[in-house]
């Protein structure tokens, strides 16, 4: 395996990195959001063509799930 000094280039590490493992909160939405959408068999499957169709399954299903919550 070649290190990158032996290439001679430089790595920047950001330092938003921390070495210790943290669940950011936007994370945890985004996840919860898509463990959500796995509860629809239309969305389990890639069945749409269409982006926009896919996109409106989405919503609809999302819908479903708010509206079932009341």
């Amino acid at each position: 395996m070649i290190s990158v000094s032996e290439l001679g280039l430089d790595v920047d590490i950001s330092p938003k990195i921390l070495p210790q493992f943290g669940v950011s909160p936007k994370r945890w939405v985004v996840e919860r959001t898509f463990a959500w959408a796995n509860y629809s068999r239309r969305l389990s499957k890639d069945y749409e063509i269409l982006t926009v169709h896919a996109e409106n399954m989405f919503m609809i299903s999302h819908m479903h799930t708010l509206l079932r919550s009341y």
